[in-house]
């Protein structure tokens, strides 16, 4: 039986601590919060001992789920790994690269196991396409989210865009080449909305659009690539393929298209998304990975690049207000 400890149980860490009462082969051992209101509800409504600091809780477990503001990821993450436990951490990895650098240090010289919670990674609908052969040499992203104060505390690119950035990432096998960024505070004190282009080696380009304070929601990916577009709504869990006609597509809606070179069949399918809870499947990939000493689905190294090209996008765009 794994012991788990769930550092932070904020409003994120509550959803954590939901999910792990009902993951196997897992005993919940306790929390830590320093917030003793927040404390004293999740012990009384978990029916859970509270931790009064991070050393003991990490003591009494095999791994620890760290849902604490981004600025104590690296002291908790850094505890966990000197002593030899696994590491499940929320997004962004750290709050510097400094931070994330030192890091994926510790963990390279460990034994243990670390997953970073880019949970988009396990959204319905992106499951639903990921094992296509997915080759795209155009993306467009939108990202619009209502204006929360929780999160406020790193910019709309840490925050929301970087889910998109590494999805990216784990999708186009080449090295960035570009990176053009335009962005704007206008709640906080950092970036609320972003524009970003990134160009690749490969030459493939993706246009992304974040923002905190819209007026809808919206989380939209859209894919093009040769002979098929593929468009993934992570909000409402929907995914759609328009592509060349193959004989595999027998049950997809067809039609046909006069080109200049011919007339060509078009397939339009909707595939299945599967009925899953992605913050579950993503803490029970963390759970298999360690009892199977297998790789994690999103690695330190994965969060660290997704990090290093949020840095850069954040670094154009403080170049870009100075030189106004």
């Amino acid at each position: 039986m794994l012991k788990i400890g769930v550092l932070g149980v904020g409003h994120l860490g509550k959803f954590h601590l939901n999910n792990w009462k009902e993951i196997k082969d897992v005993e919940l051992v306790g929390f830590y919060d320093p917030n003793d209101v927040t404390a004293q509800e999740v012990s009384e409504k978990y029916q859970l001992p509270r931790f009064l600091n991070a050393e003991t809780l990490i003591d009494a477990c095999d791994a620890v789920d760290i849902v604490a503001p981004t600025n104590y990821h690296y002291d908790l993450c850094k505890l966990a790994i000197l002593k030899g436990r696994h590491v499940f951490v929320e997004k962004p990895l750290a709050n510097t690269m400094d931070e994330a650098k030192e890091l994926v240090k510790l963990v390279k010289e460990s034994n243990i196991k670390m997953q970073v919670g880019h949970v988009e990674r396990f959204n319905p609908a992106y499951i639903s396409v990921k094992n296509l052969q997915l080759n795209p040499m155009f993306i467009e992203v939108h990202r619009l989210a209502q204006f929360n104060p929780r999160g406020t505390e790193v910019s709309v690119i840490l925050d929301l865009m970087i889910h998109d950035i590494d999805i990216i990432l784990s999708l186009v096998k080449s090295e960035v080449k570009y990176i053009a960024a335009s962005g704007v505070a206008v709640m906080t004190d950092t970036p609320d909305i972003a524009s970003i282009r990134i160009e690749f080696n490969n030459g493939c380009v993706a246009n992304l659009t974040s923002s905190r304070i819209s007026m809808k929601k919206m989380r939209k990916m859209r894919l093009f690539q040769k002979d098929a577009y593929i468009g993934i709504d992570f909000l409402n869990k929907k995914s759609e393929i328009i592509k060349l006609k193959g004989p595999q597509d027998l049950d997809a809606f067809s039609f046909d298209l006069e080109t200049p070179h011919g007339k060509k069949t078009i397939a339009v399918s909707n595939p299945l998304v599967p009925e899953v809870n992605a913050i579950k499947l993503e803490l029970e990939h963390f759970r298999d990975a360690i009892i199977n000493n297998t790789p994690t689905t999103v690695s330190e190294v994965d969060g660290y690049r997704a990090m290093d090209i949020a840095h850069q996008i954040l670094s154009k765009i403080k170049s870009a207000s100075v030189n106004v």
